[in-house]
């Protein structure tokens, strides 16, 4: 069940390690098996049913596999298709019956590569091998095995145009030029270009054209702060369904006519979370689902076939969480993961028709289930009234009170933390930590004033209110003051050093991993194709010249006198969102006045590490800087 309030978790937690089981042993798992690359992970099916796809570790790195769908169940007819030894290959999905698409970028830069490997040749093509450029797909084109479009920014870093490009021939035809102020497009079920999103920095606008002959016109235009944002079309494509809050606070589903430019029929709403997932189902041409994720995601159905597929995956895997990750063209095939909370879970094949469930693979058989700590949803009032949700997880078999904790800010900071499974929180929560994560002021998905309420609050009533969580575990009893570090990244990153800036008496330790240090430097370093949202920025985060007095009380690295907290920092060279000058000024500034401070490098990483091995000595080195600090 889940908790209405922190009180009543916190009760029940209590109550629980009351219990004279409670204080049994844990099994303490070794620190590789919490973050190893899977034997075998990523299942995807071929549209036609004819080939299962997965990636497992080929030199140490995780590649391209295929198995004809008669064979799988036994180990006859693997055929390895990709050799990428330098990094991981983040995802793949099949193009058409033969092909199979991925993206790569080269140490990190994000600058990433469209890349096609036909599956009976081993055949591997770059459908974007242009220096420097930021490659995505726009629309794999489901309905057309010969092409996809492929948005790049070659011509103009700052914005993208979009391509058709043959997947055999390599050759890539313009599809949509952008104009300069499109910042995201729109396609239909068949593909075609019908949308755009432009800004001019704070305002924003949705252009729509009835067919790709005619051309762009601006239907819709609002501030940056309600979005009209397109999610799907009717099955006709001439009715856009949209999630929008305009007029309102959270964003909602709605049927939305280009005609007259107004929100039709109201197909979802909730009262405190937005929605935006909209499901297809393009066997059938009918709407699927939503879903909903206030504490916990749930699925709202829309049709009923989709939704007796649900339950009865849901009886036959009682415990899970069970989402679908590819289907076949005929939707009669599933790949599904069941997960939870303690395990990244087991993934299989559904037989829609049969009924029939076959398993893959366990993610992670190196460790049990039941000796994994449960995340428990809690809520805590900051200090203005502003309701906070979050995350607590206490490590299992230590009765909750008086324990180290970690304390640990999502990064975004325009995102969310969720429930579910965390090799990261896990490790921590196996080593006896509890792990504390909230969605403070600014986190995603609880409607526009809880948005806005983070609006040029960096380092100020953002960070009051990871503050008031600590104080509010203190108070519970739950956390031991003495023993309290914050540890996030990115933004996270950012709130780490602030914590230890703003409240250096809360923290015993601290670790930032390619956090931002100074607001200056960081709005100055960012990527070309951000630069379209840079007024929005400035109302957001803030002007460097309007509020200088604000970023400079609010640069950790501006006010390293006040700094006395161990710390560890890590950071990717080729990062190109938070370059390693945030963390060199931050370094070098502390240890300047002799304040410890370990700093970990790595030469082939970008926005975090990725290849395993770094991983690894990340890992480790965090897991002794906070068992020295923390006096385990």
């Amino acid at each position: 069940m889940l908790a209405t309030s922190g009180s009543a978790v916190l009760a029940q937690a209590a109550a629980t390690a009351t219990a004279p089981a409670a204080a049994t042993a844990v099994k303490q798992y070794p620190l590789r098996d919490f973050f190893k690359n899977p034997q075998q992970a990523y299942f995807r099916l071929s549209p036609d049913g004819r080939h299962l796809g997965f990636m497992q570790p080929h030199e140490a790195r995780m590649n391209i596999f295929v198995q004809p769908i008669e064979k799988v169940g036994t180990s006859e007819g693997i055929r390895r298709v990709t050799a990428e030894t330098a990094r991981d290959i983040p995802n793949f999905f099949f193009k058409g019956p033969r092909h199979v698409l991925y993206t790569k970028d080269f140490g990190g830069d994000e600058n990433d590569h469209v890349v096609i490997a036909d599956i009976g040749s081993g055949a591997v093509r770059d459908l974007t091998p242009h220096d420097g450029v930021r490659a995505m797909i726009q629309d794999a084109l489901p309905d057309d095995d010969e092409h996809i479009l492929v948005a790049h920014n070659k011509r103009d870093k700052r914005i993208f145009d979009v391509y058709r490009v043959n997947i055999r021939t390599g050759e890539e035809k313009l599809a949509a030029q952008n104009p300069g102020n499109f910042t995201g497009w729109v396609t239909d079920h068949a593909g075609a270009i019908r949308g755009a999103i432009a800004s001019d920095g704070v305002n924003s606008s949705l252009f729509y054209r009835a067919n790709e002959a005619e051309p762009f016109k601006p239907i819709v235009t609002t501030n940056f702060r309600e979005q009209v944002a397109p999610v799907g079309w009717s099955a006709d494509n001439k009715t856009m369904v949209v999630s929008s809050n305009r007029g309102r606070d959270t964003a909602a589903l709605f049927e939305f006519d280009p005609a007259t430019a107004k929100e039709g029929r109201l197909i979802f709403e909730h009262p405190v979370a937005d929605i935006e997932a909209y499901g297809w189902s393009r066997a059938r041409k009918v709407p699927t689902h939503t879903v909903v994720d206030v504490d916990k995601a749930q699925p709202v159905f829309f049709d009923k076939t989709y939704e007796r597929a649900y339950q009865a995956l849901k009886q036959k895997l009682p415990g899970y969480e069970v989402t679908t990750q590819s289907m076949t063209k005929d939707e009669q095939l599933w790949i599904v993961a069941a997960a939870n909370d303690r395990t990244p879970g087991t993934r299989y094949l559904y037989d829609v028709r049969a009924d029939k469930l076959t398993k893959l693979a366990d993610i992670n058989p190196w460790i049990a289930e039941a000796d994994m700590a449960e995340v428990r949803p809690v809520q805590y009032t900051a200090r203005d009234g502003l309701l906070i949700r979050g995350y607590l997880t206490l490590p299992k078999g230590l009765p909750p009170k008086n324990l180290p904790v970690i304390v640990n800010p999502h990064g975004g900071p325009w995102a969310r933390d969720r429930w579910g499974y965390s090799p990261e929180v896990q490790f921590l929560a196996n080593r006896g930590y509890a792990v504390f994560q909230m969605n403070f002021r600014g986190s995603t998905g609880f409607g526009r004033k809880f948005w806005e309420a983070s609006f040029k609050q960096w380092g100020l009533a953002m960070q009051d209110d990871i503050t008031d969580g600590v104080q509010w575990l203190i108070k519970e009893g739950i956390a031991d003051p003495k023993r309290i570090a914050i540890y996030g990244a990115s933004y996270g990153g950012y709130a780490t050093l602030s914590g230890i800036t703003r409240t250096p008496d809360l923290y015993a330790a601290a670790v930032s991993y390619v956090g931002v240090s100074n607001m200056f430097t960081f709005l100055r370093s960012i990527p070309p194709y951000w630069k379209p949202f840079q007024e929005m920025m400035k109302e957001m985060i803030g002007d460097e010249e309007k509020d200088r007095a604000q970023f400079t009380a609010t640069s950790p690295a501006l006010n390293a006198e006040k700094i006395k907290t161990p710390l560890f920092v890590a950071q990717g060279a080729k990062d190109p969102r938070v370059v390693k000058a945030e963390s060199d000024q931050m370094v070098e500034a502390l240890r300047k006045r002799g304040v410890e401070v370990a700093y970990l490098v790595k030469d082939n990483e970008g926005h975090g590490f990725r290849n395993q091995e770094n991983q690894f000595e990340f890992y480790e080195a965090m897991e002794k800087f906070l068992a020295a600090h923390l006096k385990r």
